[in-house]
């Protein structure tokens, strides 16, 4: 089996209040129609540039396809109340028939703190509530009783499927992280030949757990401007273990990416 190909949706960008509700219907199509697997939103309440709320972007783009998968690139769940961002995944799942791919994250330091304290979530412990989060998240969602943090006993009517759980990040954390909660290890561009050592790491971090080792979704992966070249490079990242990639947006032209990774996925 081929690996997977995923692409980013046109959620953020300077251009994105000209037409978003058109330009993210059409896009979600299109992919959909090329035959990708997954379409993707990144997640911040205050970026770097403009950008449409996740959660609202991918129920949007579940409600005009059938069979592609939406995904979190990836969630930020430090931002959010625990119990309120397990409502709207298991909601998303429902409209979603299922399809949805929980990417979490911490967030990329490059968009500053601004969202974090408008948020009243304090930057500096992220990483320490996002691991806290994922202890309770998953009966959350299923709509089984999970305690939170202040003792309170919360059970969420209708649960849903849990959907997987990819960890997002290139650090030795995120690994631990995934280890300990994902399904999968996200991270950005960690390099071809870096990934022997870092999925060994990744597998005895699991061990520890005593849980299955965590599958491989590559964010960014350089590759090629050739369809035909990138899907040899594509084939060399299936080989080292890697199940699937979310080719990076080249600049506001969504139509031309997705028409690359098209031709890329036919290459295989």
């Amino acid at each position: 089996m081929a690996i997977q190909i995923g692409v980013f949706l046109p959620t953020s960008g300077p251009h994105i209040a000209e037409s978003p509700a058109a330009m993210l219907r059409d896009s979600a199509r299109a992919a959909e129609a090329a035959g990708l697997e997954s379409v993707w939103a990144t997640d911040h309440l205050v970026a770097a540039q403009p950008m449409l709320d996740s959660t609202v972007a991918l129920t949007t783009a579940a409600a005009v396809t059938d069979r592609i998968r939406i995904g979190f690139g990836a969630m930020l769940l430090a931002l959010r109340p625990t119990a309120w961002a397990a409502k709207e995944i298991s909601t998303l799942q429902q409209l979603s028939n299922n399809r949805l791919l929980l990417g979490i994250g911490t967030g990329n330091p490059a968009h500053g703190d601004t969202g974090w304290r408008a948020a009243n979530a304090p930057f500096e412990e992220r990483g320490t509530r996002t691991d806290r989060a994922l202890t309770v998240l998953p009966d959350l969602i299923a709509g089984k009783p999970a305690t939170l943090s202040d003792d309170l006993e919360v059970t969420l009517s209708p649960g849903a499927p849990i959907p997987p759980i990819l960890i997002a990040g290139n650090s030795t954390r995120a690994r631990r992280r995934a280890a300990a909660h994902g399904d999968a290890w996200m991270p950005i561009n960690p390099g071809l030949e870096n990934l022997p050592a870092l999925l060994t790491e990744l597998r005895e971090l699991a061990q520890r757990h005593e849980r299955p080792t965590p599958a491989v979704t590559v964010v960014a992966p350089a590759v090629s401007t050739e369809p035909g070249v990138a899907a040899e490079e594509l084939a060399a990242y299936e080989a080292a273990g890697v199940e699937r990639v979310v080719l990076a947006p080249t600049g506001s032209d969504w139509r031309r990416d997705y028409a690359f990774a098209g031709e890329v996925r036919a290459a295989q």
